[in-house]
């Protein structure tokens, strides 16, 4: 199965608990060392042994929406499902538009563990994207943690680059030692 086999649309209310339900956990081999110099930083992929797993607390993306405003370019905030063809909802991504920068922020995009690997996060950064032309963006932006290296693999692959770190963000949270890694990249 690949992301053809799979609808993509604007989350409705009725999708929330299906939303919520979604294992965004992940384990990896590898993770990131970020090593910060006085001239800048430098990211090296290292080994990680034991295999690293993840699991992220729970949280609502629709929280995020401020009473959701659909994936139809009315507002500046929305929330795109992918629909497995069983009506599985098999991933998700939220996504805010800030108009001062002209940027889209994929604030959360999640993929269900069973559908990984399908082609399932590319196609709801396709739908951002599109979301992001008809608000006016200029480019994506997005975080994610040095240790999950499979989503950096990932974001690279659809064109995302590097474009700075926080090694403090996480400080005071259950990921503390982590570190963001921001990426973005152009909206074509």
């Amino acid at each position: 199965m690949d992301a053809t086999a799979y609808t993509f649309r604007a989350a409705r209310p009725e999708d929330d608990a299906a939303i919520a339900a979604i294992d965004g956990s992940f384990t990896t081999r590898t993770v990131f060392r970020v090593e910060a110099r006085e001239d800048g930083f430098s990211l090296r992929e290292v080994a990680a042994e034991p295999p690293l797993t993840k699991v992220f607390p729970d949280d609502d993306p629709q929280d995020e929406e401020d009473g959701g405003e659909g994936g139809d370019g009315s507002g500046g905030r929305a929330v795109f499902v992918a629909v497995a063809p069983d009506g599985e909802i098999a991933g998700y991504a939220a996504v805010s538009h800030a108009p001062w920068n002209r940027r889209l922020v994929v604030d959360d995009i999640e993929v269900a563990p069973a559908h990984r690997g399908r082609g399932v996060g590319r196609g709801l950064m396709g739908c951002a994207t599109a979301f992001a032309r008809q608000r006016g963006a200029g480019h994506l932006w997005l975080e994610v943690s040095n240790v999950n290296a499979p989503a950096v693999h990932a974001y690279r692959r659809m064109g995302f680059a590097l474009c700075g770190l926080d090694t403090t963000l996480y400080d005071g949270t259950a990921s503390a030692g982590e570190q963001a890694l921001y990426m973005s990249m152009p909206c074509p």
